[in-house]
């Protein structure tokens, strides 16, 4: 399997210098499941795309601190890639903004949370099973695309995760952070975020969170589609 991650995360604070950045995080993750795997990552937040009529066995697309909604170009590129690769049958996953994405780009509806920010580790449905994942998000899929089928959420984010066919894979939330990555994070973010927020993410991290399982359901999401 040769897997394309479509980089999307703009951070370029100190924090995330310090960090590795989400396409090898993502490249981690899927090596930990799938260790002969092959990945290409094209940092399309800096604009870096890969040919059109490039083809791969699945497509990844990142989280991001960018919203759905800024004017960027890179942005406009990619739900056009979007539209080409679920166009052409090609497998899709995208988590956080990469599910907002594909949803933006396919006709749903993305807008804030009525919570606000969501941080640290969650529970969440997706295709009836509970699973637990670190969350860091203040904005959600208000409205499916048309032809999604919602697989999941809980009650402050009702749509956690969605597919399309057997082509198109997503969630809310980031399998690819480990415990310790969301631990940092949310220490990072402990002076710009709401403290009853801050207080609820470090509760939640007294467990961790069920990465490999979400791992290996992406995996088997690729080589099924």
């Amino acid at each position: 399997m040769h897997i394309c991650i479509l980089m999307a995360n703009t951070d370029a604070s100190d924090f995330a210098r310090h960090h590795p950045e989400d396409g090898e995080k993502f490249a981690a993750l899927l090596a930990e499941v799938r260790p002969d795997w092959q990945v290409s990552v094209f940092a399309v937040k800096d604009g870096i795309f890969p040919p059109e009529d490039a083809v791969f066995d699945g497509w990844l697309i990142t989280g991001s601190p960018a919203s759905v909604h800024d004017p960027d170009p890179w942005i406009t590129t990619l739900f056009e890639r979007i539209r080409q690769i679920v166009g052409a049958g090609q497998p899709l996953f995208g988590a956080c903004f990469g599910h907002q994405a594909i949803a933006t780009a396919l006709g749903g509806k993305v807008g804030d949370n009525p919570g606000g920010w969501v941080m640290g580790r969650i529970e969440t449905q997706m295709e009836g099973e509970k699973i637990s994942l670190y969350a860091a998000h203040r904005e959600q899929v208000l409205d499916l695309p048309k032809g999604a089928t919602l697989l999941g959420g809980n009650a402050e984010c009702p749509v956690g995760s969605f597919a399309i066919g057997r082509g198109v894979l997503t969630t809310q939330y980031h399998p690819e952070m480990t415990h310790g990555f969301v631990e940092a994070l949310t220490d990072a973010f402990a002076e710009k975020l709401p403290a009853p927020v801050v207080a609820r993410a470090r509760a939640s991290l007294d467990r961790q969170a069920n990465r490999r399982q979400m791992a290996e359901r992406i995996a088997r999401f690729f080589e099924e589609a």
